[in-house]
């Protein structure tokens, strides 16, 4: 407990006992004095008070998790803390490619044709002197930490992390040694070539990146619990992205035989040929053909692959947390959970994101925040845009005057407030608008001229299989003015 030193006080009173208006010099004084000493005693303890926060991504996670009702998923930790936070139904990232993604949610700065473009951006390239989420709060007292992969690029907006941002290094990408040779040789025909787009080996968590970031993500926590100021930890998990490699259990909790290509494994009635891309990303895998759509079998060990590394990942969010409730801090923790875009496991003959499609769009996210109910549920339309100004005003910070988000706190508290009613995003040459109703794309040359449109009815066609925008030609129209209204000219607007 802190007690005010007043010594100094006493000595005031000494050297002002002899003047002549001494007694009102010294009671202003002593006024003056207390006032200064308080608020020294005071600022340290009220940064203390400040919530901590854990920022935890997850690469390439679509919403097939247990807590948003897809049974077949074993994803126990990632559901118990749904249990105890807010989960979003209908939450969607602005851009389906990480770089962009991530950029985009780090500044709350929707993208554009010229910003937040494909996988390589950089926040502090696309947007410069933007002050971005992790160098907001540590300008505002909180130590900021970014293990794994938070931005695409390591170095990107580096001056925002109190200490150098950190990934796992020296971790082999595969643990069978057949695939490790592949791997190898096939580096030498160049950086787009990889070994297979997946594995399982018999090995602990920690023989593959991911256990390794949570081992270094409980290791920080210890060392973060026993500081004064408050802490922004950042955690980027890497899987389920490409290559699906896992430890062997996480593997055996499905059943293969129980797995298939989805109903959709074929293009929607009436798609436009740009919304069908050829997954070039899955191509750089041994064993993916050059050309033409992966077979059936393929297909399955696959999909088998990326539901074992949502598994793996989830039991190592499962470790972090943990250590967050073992440290006695998850009751002064902000926890969110995000996906940074969707992706597609065979609907639509799509893989990979790099689509205007539900399924590369819609996220997981999920927020637990100290004094708020848990075990919520909330079907607003959210944009990831939204995280900035949410956990500014969670952690009693002022947002800076440029995000384009909306604080997702009046909605966490009340599921019928009023609320923004689209979410909209884009990828390439398509800018796409969700209602609640129907999701609505525009694709457009480089001088802006429309090439053409789709139009999905979400209530009668939830997995988009028929295009029907020549049939809703009045809907279609008004989605595209409100569409256009929304992103603005330069995407500036962000209702």
């Amino acid at each position: 407990m802190r007690t005010l030193d007043f010594s100094a006080v006493i000595r005031f009173r000494r050297e002002f006992s002899s003047s002549d208006d001494a007694e009102v010099l010294f009671m202003q004084g002593v006024r003056i004095l207390i006032i200064a000493l308080f608020c020294l005693w005071a600022m340290p303890s009220l940064a203390a008070e400040r919530p901590n926060v854990l920022f935890i991504a997850v690469d390439d996670l679509r919403p097939e998790l247990g807590c948003y009702g897809k049974e077949h998923i074993h994803s126990p930790n990632i559901d118990r803390l749904a249990q105890s936070g807010v989960l979003f139904e209908r939450a969607y990232c602005m851009v389906p490619t990480c770089g962009a993604s991530r950029a985009s949610l780090m500044t709350s700065l929707r993208p554009a044709r010229n910003r937040f473009v494909n996988y390589l951006t950089r926040a502090e390239k696309d947007a410069p002197g933007i002050v971005t989420l992790n160098t907001h709060f540590k300008q505002s007292g909180y130590h900021t930490v970014s293990l794994g992969k938070i931005f695409h690029h390591r170095d990107d907006n580096d001056h925002g992390w109190s200490e150098p941002a950190w990934r796992p290094s020296g971790v082999p990408s595969y643990q069978r040694p057949e695939n490790q040779k592949l791997h190898a040789e096939r580096q030498k025909q160049g950086r787009r070539s990889r070994g297979p787009a997946w594995e399982s080996a018999d090995v602990e968590d920690n023989a593959y990146a991911d256990g390794v970031l949570a081992d270094k993500a409980i290791a920080d926590l210890q060392r973060l619990a026993g500081q004064q100021e408050p802490f922004l930890l950042a955690v980027g998990f890497l899987k389920p992205h490409l290559p699906f490699i896992a430890p062997q259990k996480y593997w055996d909790l499905y059943d293969r035989e129980q797995i298939h290509v989805p109903d959709n494994f074929h293009p929607p009635k009436n798609a436009p040929k740009e919304s069908i891309h050829s997954f070039g990303e899955m191509r750089a895998y041994a064993g993916i053909p050059a050309k033409g759509q992966v077979s059936e079998e393929t297909a399955r060990s696959l999909i088998h692959g990326y539901y074992a590394c949502v598994s793996y990942t989830d039991a190592m969010v499962g470790k972090v947390l943990d250590e967050l409730d073992r440290l006695d801090l998850a009751d002064n923790t902000i926890v969110v959970l995000w996906g940074d875009h969707g992706w597609n496991l065979g609907e639509h003959t799509l893989w990979c994101k790099h689509s205007c499609y539900e399924t590369s769009m819609q996220i997981p996210l999920i927020v637990r925040a100290p004094g708020m109910v848990g075990g919520e549920r909330r079907s607003g339309l959210v944009e990831t845009i939204d995280l900035y100004p949410t956990l500014c005003q969670l952690a009693g910070i002022d947002a800076p005057h440029h995000v384009q988000g909306s604080s997702l706190v009046p909605l966490m508290n009340d599921a019928n407030a009023e609320w923004k009613t689209a979410a909209v995003g884009r990828y390439q040459a398509g800018d796409t608008i969700r209602t609640d109703g129907f999701r609505f794309t525009q694709y457009t040359d480089g001088k802006g001229k429309t090439t053409s449109r789709m139009l999905y009815d979400h209530q009668q066609d939830p997995h988009e299989n028929v295009n029907i925008v020549a049939d809703q030609k009045a809907e279609a129209n008004q989605l595209q003015k409100e569409l256009n209204q929304k992103k603005g000219k330069n995407s500036d607007r962000s209702k």
